[in-house]
């Protein structure tokens, strides 16, 4: 077979030569722009060859701080392109945390959205590889105390049409490196090679994971810093597929009216955005017609969630499983052929696991005993290997822990059916351990979120002074259900659990923590409660 190898460039100078028509549709600070694959590849060809002339050289890290929009998506392709390495840095990481990514990297260079200048000018002196920054504007009037800076779109007039993408680098070599959200300890930086996000890219277009194809019309709502868009930028961009780009400071309502306006035919986004969406479609009158699949992952999904979006709004709901180690797609939760035979009610609680691998991928679920059985019942932690999984993180020592005889530790808890498929109890932080046996967190979360009135819950560990810990709920109330009580959300969930399983008490909040990336932020709450059940 010939050795042709699989690489990050050749993606853009594809999409360049089979569809120069198609269409990427951008929302920046100053009003949606739409660039063709013919447009966005010369952008890329001339950004690339600028990057090599202000020093990038094979293997330099090139970090981007920016929202979802076509810059950012030239940035993709033009920094491998280049020969260096994407950095995509979330935006929303302390100050703390985005000097010690940016100097862990060794950046070499950054690209900022004007509007994010503010993220790194006060922690510029403490950067100790940057040369350079580019500032990525429509208008070009903005000022910055950043030094030596450089316009983004200066940089494409000057830049050289035809610079010739660099495809033929090893597929092994660095094209890209993420790093995890940290909700304890310094970010992990995760590299991925050209090999693997491009067999990744594969993986999206399969019928039976997110079946992504020249066809659609894809939003990613997921960060475009948040494990690449979960890797849709790079898939899109080499099947042809239309791109819709949200932009900055999206709301729930923007999100439907692009739905709507622009013919979304598959979007992606954690549990919270969803969430939103749909509030949105409750009071609005938008037409949601267009989609045919939400993909949803970052974190286990509400049934009741589920079950809005499938029976209320007729869309299918793609429940998915990934993390920043696995670039970050492993499963997808659909049906096998004979499973829509079933009723609605046991089609969804499928829809509600984290399903079936990917095709390469393998996981097993281990605990104390060994391999868990299919179809037992039994919790253990979820291993994770295959050709797009991380095999260490970038220069830590963390990695002896989680990386083991060739496989990815997850830290999170799950079972799996008899079916084979993935069902995420917890992580391992997050499991209460009441009086010797384990509660679910996950599984209350759910529930509580069944009822009409609850927005958003939490579940979390809080010690107690009998039962080494305990459940407590915190929940946010829909508008309109301000006169809900505790005893109403217990009432609820109470014929689905075990006594022992009920939280020991329900508190009402305006909002919860969440994380960089949408996640609720449990570690804070535990924190905030930590004294709640400790009584005299």
């Amino acid at each position: 077979m010939m050795n042709v190898p699989l690489n990050v460039p050749a993606m853009m100078e594809r999409a360049a030569e089979l569809y120069s028509k198609k269409e990427v549709v951008s929302r920046t600070l100053t009003g949606v722009q739409r660039l063709n694959y013919e447009e966005i590849a010369g952008r890329t060809k001339k950004l690339a060859g600028q990057l090599q002339a202000l020093g990038v050289r094979q293997g330099d890290r090139v970090g981007t701080i920016a929202w979802n929009h076509h810059r950012h998506l030239e940035s993709y392709f033009a920094i491998p392109g280049a020969g260096g390495v994407l950095h995509t840095i979330n935006l929303r990481l302390s100050p703390e945390h985005l000097r010690y990514v940016i100097n862990h990297a060794e950046d070499k260079l950054l690209l900022i959205d004007e509007d994010l200048l503010p993220l790194i000018e006060p922690i510029q002196d403490q950067l100790s590889t940057v040369e350079g920054y580019i500032v990525m504007s429509d208008t070009k009037e903005y000022s910055t105390t950043l030094s030596p800076v450089y316009d983004y779109e200066t940089l494409i007039e000057n830049g050289d049409a035809h610079f010739s993408l660099l495809t033929d680098v090893s597929e092994e070599a660095p094209a890209g490196i993420c790093y995890t959200s940290a909700t304890t300890g310094n970010p992990k930086g995760v590299v991925y090679s050209h090999r693997a996000i491009a067999l990744h890219s594969y993986a999206l277009g399969l019928a039976d994971t997110a079946a992504l194809s020249e066809r659609d019309r894809c939003m990613p709502v997921v960060p475009m810093f948040h494990a690449n868009a979960w890797g849709l930028p790079f898939a899109a961009t080499w099947f042809g597929t239309t791109q819709v780009l949200p932009g900055p400071q999206f709301t729930p309502d923007l999100l439907a009216e692009l739905i709507e306006q622009e013919n979304v035919t598959l979007t992606a986004g954690v549990p919270t955005i969803w969430m939103g969406l749909l509030q949105a479609w409750e009071k609005g009158n938008y037409d949601t017609s267009s989609l045919r699949a939400v993909l949803c992952g970052g974190s286990a999904a509400p049934a009741a969630m589920i079950e809005a979006f499938e029976v209320k709004y007729n869309v299918p709901f793609l429940h998915a499983y990934g993390m920043t180690e696995t670039s970050p797609l492993a499963s997808v939760a659909t049906l096998k052929s004979y499973q829509y035979d079933l009723p609605k009610e046991e089609q969804l609680e499928i829809r509600a696991t984290q399903g079936l691998p990917a095709p390469g991928v393998e996981m097993k679920v281990v605990n104390a005993d060994g391999d868990v059985a299919w179809g037992s019942g039994e919790m253990g932690e979820l291993l994770i290997r295959g050709p797009w999984i991380a095999d260490e993180y970038d220069q830590d020592e963390r990695s002896a822990e989680a990386f083991q005889d060739g496989w990815l530790y997850t830290g999170d808890v799950a079972t799996r059916d008899e079916e084979g498929n993935i069902r995420l109890v917890d992580r391992t932080k997050d499991l209460v351990k009441s009086g010797g046996e384990w509660i679910s967190s996950v599984d209350l979360e759910n529930a509580i979120m069944a009822h009409d009135g609850v927005l958003e819950a939490a579940v979390i560990a809080v010690p107690h002074p009998d039962w080494q810990e305990r459940p407590v709920a915190c929940v946010v109330k829909k508008e309109g259900f301000e006169a809900l009580r505790d005893q109403d959300i217990l009432d609820s969930i109470r014929p689905q659990f075990a006594k022992w399983w009920l939280p020991d008490d329900v508190v009402f909040l305006d909002e919860l923590p969440k994380t960089s990336v949408g996640k609720f932020l449990k570690r804070s709450l535990r924190e905030q409660f930590s004294e709640h059940l400790m009584k005299a």
